[in-house]
């Protein structure tokens, strides 16, 4: 019996024939050449209620399926870049497709709402099914609207969990690998819940930079070139995030992110209502690339 070999390491995205899924291959394809690995593009042909379908009907499921790669291929291809290409047109929900190919992946990447090509509707519940059960990073990818990508923060939120280093680690190969800037934050609360003045804010925030500062200085002598700049918040981040949210290009989270991020993990009307429509990067569930 001939064995055959699991399929090689990729960088794999979510095709469904939406201008959104060809906007998150382009933006994979760095991810795919700094790695130097495949960009392996995945269409699923979803299942039409467990009916009986004829020929016919086959034919142009495939055929459909065929034409968003390939339209998404031709994107890929026009950017010019050294990376190698791969197909692959499965049965089934996109979900299980893709929970499937991260098994193999570096990162698994796809637009924050794609399309159910059995129905037609936008659809935003693959995300959210994604990232409970992915076995790689997660990149979930919004239309940006900043001018020139590259002038995009890259941002994250550094604690003390197990997972904190792997995390800020992740953001630090992106915002080398983007030539952008980086933006470490952390939260902190006052120990006296009626301490609301303004000094005791400033004093506040300035310990607990410094404190950021200690924990950043290993990581900037090994990225002499990065822009870091650690940033203290009293409380939620969300204040900081809504008010440079047209300079945020990327937010780079934990598997478990705190409760007032996790909502930017989800389909894009989260993120919209407060202002935000960058993409978001979330590390896999064992802190591997």
């Amino acid at each position: 019996m001939r064995e055959i070999p699991p399929p090689s390491p990729a960088i794999v995205v979510g095709i469904d024939g939406s201008r959104g899924a060809v906007d998150t291959a382009l933006w994979a394809i760095d991810e795919a050449v700094e790695r130097d690995l495949p960009l392996r593009l995945v269409y699923a042909i979803a299942d039409r209620d467990r009916r009986p379908v004829d020929a016919r009907t086959i034919v142009h499921d495939f055929a459909t399926g065929e034409a968003a790669v390939r339209y998404a291929a031709m994107a890929i291809e026009s950017v010019d870049k050294p990376v190698k290409i791969e197909v692959e047109i499965v049965q089934g929900r996109a979900a299980t497709a893709l929970l499937s190919a991260s098994r193999d992946a570096a990162m698994l990447c796809v637009g924050a709402l794609g399309v159910d090509r059995a129905t037609g509707k936008r659809v935003g519940s693959t995300v959210t099914e994604l990232l409970g059960r992915a076995h790689c990073p997660v990149a979930i990818v919004r239309p940006n609207r900043l001018k020139t990508r590259e002038t995009g923060w890259i941002v994250t939120e550094f604690d003390e969990s197990p997972d904190g280093c792997t995390v800020l680690g992740l953001a630090l190969d992106e915002a080398r690998m983007r030539h952008a800037p980086l933006r470490v934050l952390a939260t902190w609360r006052p120990h006296f819940t009626d301490v609301y003045d303004d000094r005791a804010r400033t004093l506040g925030t300035r310990q607990a930079e410094a404190n950021l500062d200690r924990s950043l200085t290993r990581y900037r002598r090994l990225y002499p070139d990065l822009d870091i700049k650690a940033v203290a918040t009293q409380g939620s981040p969300l204040n900081y995030l809504t008010h440079h949210a047209d300079t945020i290009q990327l937010i780079v989270l934990g598997h478990q992110p705190s409760t007032a991020l996790a909502e930017f993990a989800g389909p894009a009307p989260h993120a919209a209502r407060h202002g935000i429509n960058c993409s978001v990067l979330i590390a896999g569930r064992h802190g591997a690339l």
